[in-house]
């Protein structure tokens, strides 16, 4: 079973961008087969994510905490043209947080949507 969220921060800055959940889930389904722009480590893989009529070089770059299986959380986004990457000290952070969101429970996950901390936006149940 899949499920690809969104936390609170990275909803946020989606509706500065003309993202789409819909980009998110091919992402993930692209990331299923393989094709991650780098591992992180710590749970956190970084993706390019194509915006309409720019392509994925001119598009986003999207950080997720996953197990590479059955949880996907979009946790931290940018434009390239905004900033080249992440700092050193913003990597641990979201190594940290991936920990903490793929050691949820089903009843955790469901909590955190329910206050709105998550936003899920596939679930193939």
């Amino acid at each position: 079973m899949i499920r690809v969220f969104k936390t609170r921060h990275f909803n946020r800055w989606m509706r500065k961008t003309e993202l789409s959940d819909g980009a998110l889930c091919q992402a993930v389904n692209e990331m299923l087969q393989g094709l991650i722009d780098a591992d992180l480590g710590g749970g956190v893989v970084k993706k390019r994510i194509g915006i309409s009529g720019r392509g994925k070089s001119g598009g986003v770059r999207t950080l997720i905490a996953t197990n590479k299986g059955s949880k996907w959380f979009f946790v931290f986004g940018f434009e390239k043209n905004d900033r080249a990457n992440i700092t050193e000290n913003e990597l641990e952070a979201l190594q940290e947080l991936a920990e903490e969101l793929l050691a949820r429970t089903v009843k955790q996950l469901d909590e955190t949507i329910q206050n709105g901390t998550l936003t899920e936006i596939f679930n193939d149940n």
